[in-house]
């Protein structure tokens, strides 16, 4: 049910993976060894402390000191059947048997003269394995003290012991070199070697309880199963999860879903992790100037290993075709080629051709960038030379200027979306623009400092530039001009990326910050700082998550954008801005109360109530949704349609006997017609009591303001509003006056220019039902003629502006780029 897991002095008792149950404090040293035990748990310390928690209530049920010079305990056991006991091994060799319930030291084992680094359970009962430094494995039966087996390996200390449990009688040894022997019980004889299952030290090794499976981990960051399926006993990785078994320096997003993050290490290997599951993860492998050479030499005496990676470019059209990533390596020449599709590296290695036999020690790649086509890859020099390659024939297609393109190193690259143009920058400090196709020089521009680094939104052609001065520039590439610059960095700017938009620009750097600059505002809006700088960024396509490397850190953290799940305040950034300390983001959720107190000022300060009117220059529409006033007009349509069918009438049965009128000659009665149909409407103009709508605009005509029954008439839905305009009518029950007083609210909402829309649909329906009564009254008729020109130019002002807008959009519709 739990996982104990230590760091330092402390360790935690953790349930399903994430949530921390129990913390267990009471050492003062580092904790080198946990034993679960029961309904305890034991941990040892590296100052030789032994101590038994009781795992619920977090308390110390014992602890037990022992003396580091005559026995420092270094292998902790709990032998099966073995009740409240516990076999510690020692580093001077000895092995101890101690009853934990009674504090008592059952048996002392003399051991081999050589100190004990693991120890392990075998299958059969009273009997163990022990791993000594020299590289002997003693399989030992604890119950007589006598040794049953010996073997040994020659590749140093056992580091992990594990024995197979489904029927097979072999034992798995585990060395610091990160081979694995497999040893035969029976035959007391070697079955096969697994070389190299890591490149580091075997840390922890266990078979699968009745299963031919074998779960290893190293310090290279990998964690192997491993199935023993085949002929020879040797086994075969089922699955694996690995990382970097070094630094990440460079991460970039590939493609446009924001699911997959390229990643180039120290240790030379190219890596995809994904974001949605660890199982869609993909290791490249290491660039190599040789495959079959390196294959035939294996990892440890692979001398055609390349150097890490330090810049790379990918782009997703094509990729099933041909290569779509072009990588430089530190310190080297030739620039390699890698496939995204097959997971390996590329078939083209690209460099100029006349170092193509002879390798120059001082000139190496320094930038690269592949077109958004992906047929093209554009390589910078440490000599200032460009070079243009075609990633399918991997063939050289010209480079720039006539010898170099500048009389620095390249420091950064960029083709535009169109391929129309290349940028490049040397550390001279120019930039200078490049037709791509004929390689012509259009535009140079000179530099404030020396650029470190650019990087260019393709999408809006804006280039941000970092210079060795730790400040940023903003350089729009369609005029030519520097439009924003930045400061604020303490330190060796690192790496930039843009939001999908290309509105912010966030920045890294050696003083631990990471920035955010909003491009539009010009200023800084995030800024937060800590405990290791970012080598590296890089934004999603989506816009979802920011993905940060750190010096000296081998995982990829992802930071959530909190701008697209809630309000946050854009406000800039005071000058004189602390930023706090934040915590890097781990799989365990963390209980920050600060940040929750931070958040909330932050609502407090966004917060803004919208006046109703911008402007009394400005038309303004209501806020109403369009259900409230677009269908007046044809509310009576709506009601005929929706008015529901009349049931089928019955037919009257005829009598029994039919009636006759009474005389001399006999004749039928005619049938009696049914006049009980009374007339259903009311005449609302007697009966009727004034609405508050009504009252308002009587007490209007007085007050003249409108406002208030303007209000009433905005609550009111489509159906109401009609019945309070049919009202106004004399024969409904109204007056002339009031009529009057509703024209002249709707000559206030058209003076004051705000809810135009309403004015138009109330003013409509009113001169639909009303229309015989304002042609007969002249104080009407006056009132909606005035009102009549107030519309029209209200109308043509608005008209001319909309003309000017649709003509300006056309215009750059169609406008020839």
């Amino acid at each position: 049910m739990l996982i104990f897991a230590s760091y330092g002095d402390v360790f935690h008792a953790v349930a399903r993976n994430k949530e921390v149950v129990h913390t267990y404090k009471g050492h003062k040293a580092r904790i080198h060894l946990l034993q679960p035990f029961g309904d305890h748990v034991i941990s040892v310390d590296v100052a030789n402390v032994l101590i038994v928690w009781d795992i619920q209530s977090e308390e110390e049920y014992l602890q037990v000191v022992f003396d580091k010079a005559t026995f420092a305990v270094s292998a902790i056991l709990h032998p099966s059947t073995y009740l409240n006991k516990i076999l510690l091994g020692s580093e001077q060799g000895g092995l101890q048997l101690w009853n934990i319930r009674s504090n008592k030291l059952l048996y002392s084992f003399p051991g081999w003269g050589l100190g004990v680094t693991t120890l392990a359970q075998a299958p059969a009962v009273d009997v163990v394995a022990v791993g000594l430094v020299s590289g002997h494995i003693i399989v030992h039966n604890i119950k007589f003290d006598e040794t049953l087996m010996k073997f040994q390996q020659d590749w140093g200390p056992i580091t992990a012991i594990s024995f197979r449990t489904d029927g097979h009688p072999v034992m798995a040894a585990g060395s610091p070199v990160g081979h694995i022997a497999l040893w035969d019980l029976e035959e007391k004889k070697l079955i096969s070697q697994m070389r190299n299952a890591h490149s580091t030290a075997i840390a922890g090794m266990s078979f699968v309880p009745g299963e031919p499976l074998l779960i290893t981990n190293g310090a290279d960051n990998a964690i192997r199963v491993w199935i023993f399926d085949g002929p020879g006993g040797t086994g075969r990785v089922l699955r694996s999860r690995m990382g970097h078994s070094a630094p990440p320096t460079k991460i970039r997003y590939h493609g446009q879903n924001g699911e997959q993050i390229l990643s180039a290490g120290q240790d030379g290997t190219l890596q995809s992790f994904s974001t949605v599951h660890e199982r869609f993860n993909k290791s490249l492998g290491r660039g190599s100037i040789n495959k079959k050479k390196s294959k035939k030499k294996g990892l440890q005496h692979d001398t055609m290993a390349l150097p890490p990676i330090t810049a790379f470019a990918s782009e997703v059209a094509h990729q099933s075709d041909w290569d779509g990533i072009v990588a430089c390596h530190q310190g080297y020449i030739t620039c390699t080629t890698w496939n995204y599709q097959k997971t390996s590296m590329g078939i083209h290695k690209l460099r100029p051709e006349e170092f193509s036999k002879n390798k120059p020690v001082d000139i190496y790649a320094t930038a690269v960038d592949i077109t958004s086509c992906g047929n093209f890859a554009v390589i910078g020099m440490s000599t200032g030379r460009v070079d243009v390659y075609n990633m399918q024939s991997g063939l050289h297609r010209g480079c720039y200027g006539k010898e170099r393109a500048h009389e620095g190193s390249i420091r950064g690259l960029a083709v535009d979306g169109l391929n129309q143009l290349t940028i490049t920058a040397g550390s001279e400090g120019l930039i200078k623009f490049w037709k791509f196709k004929t390689k012509d020089l259009v535009h140079s521009t000179d530099l404030s400092s020396s650029p470190s680094g650019i990087l260019l939104h393709r999408d809006s052609g804006i280039l941000g530039i970092a210079f060795d001065d730790f400040s940023i520039s903003v350089f729009d590439i369609e005029t030519r001009k520097i439009v924003r610059k930045f400061s604020g960095h303490h330190g060796r700017i690192n790496d930039m990326t843009f939001s999908p938009d290309g509105r912010w620009l966030i920045t890294s750097s050696m003083d631990c910050t990471i920035k955010t600059w909003d491009l539009p505002s010009g200023c800084l809006i995030d800024c937060f700082l800590l405990d290791s700088a970012a080598v590296s960024l890089t934004m999603s396509p989506t816009g979802d998550f920011l993905a940060t490397a750190h010096v000296d850190d081998l995982g990829i953290y992802l930071w959530s954008n909190r701008s697209l799940y809630s309000l946050v305040s854009l406000r800039p950034l005071p000058a004189d801005y602390e930023p706090s300390m934040v915590i890097l983001p781990g799989t365990c959720p963390l209980e920050d109360v600060d940040v929750a107190e931070g958040e909330e000022t932050c609502d407090e300060m966004i917060e803004y109530d919208s006046p109703e009117q911008l402007g009394e220059q400005l038309v303004t529409l209501s806020s109403l949704p369009e259900s409230r006033w677009k269908n007046l007009l044809n509310l009576d349509i709506i009601k005929k349609k929706n008015k529901p069918r009349e049931p089928p009438k019955v037919p009257t049965s005829a009598p029994f006997f039919i009636p006759t009128v009474p005389g001399l000659i006999p004749r039928y009665a005619a049938p009696e017609q049914e006049n009980d149909a009374q007339s259903k409407v009311v005449n609302i103009g007697v009966l009727a009591q004034k609405s508050d709508f009504y009252i308002h605009l009587e007490e209007a005509l007085s007050t003249n303001k409108y406002a208030v029954p303007l209000n009433v008439l905005k609550d009111l839905g489509p159906s109401n509003i009609e019945i309070e305009l049919r009202s106004l009518a004399p024969e409904g029950g109204g007056s002339v006056e009031v009529m009057l007083s509703f024209l002249r609210m709707i000559g206030m909402m058209l003076n004051k220019k705000y809810n135009f829309e309403l004015a138009q649909a109330y003013l409509a329906l009113y001169l639909k039902l009303h229309l015989k009564i304002v042609s007969s009254e002249p104080s009407l008729l006056e009132e909606v003629s005035r009102l009549s020109t107030q519309l029209e130019e209200t109308w043509i002002h608005l008209r001319t502006l909309f003309n000017q807008s649709l003509c300006v959009l056309t215009y750059m519709k169609s406008a020839l780029l």
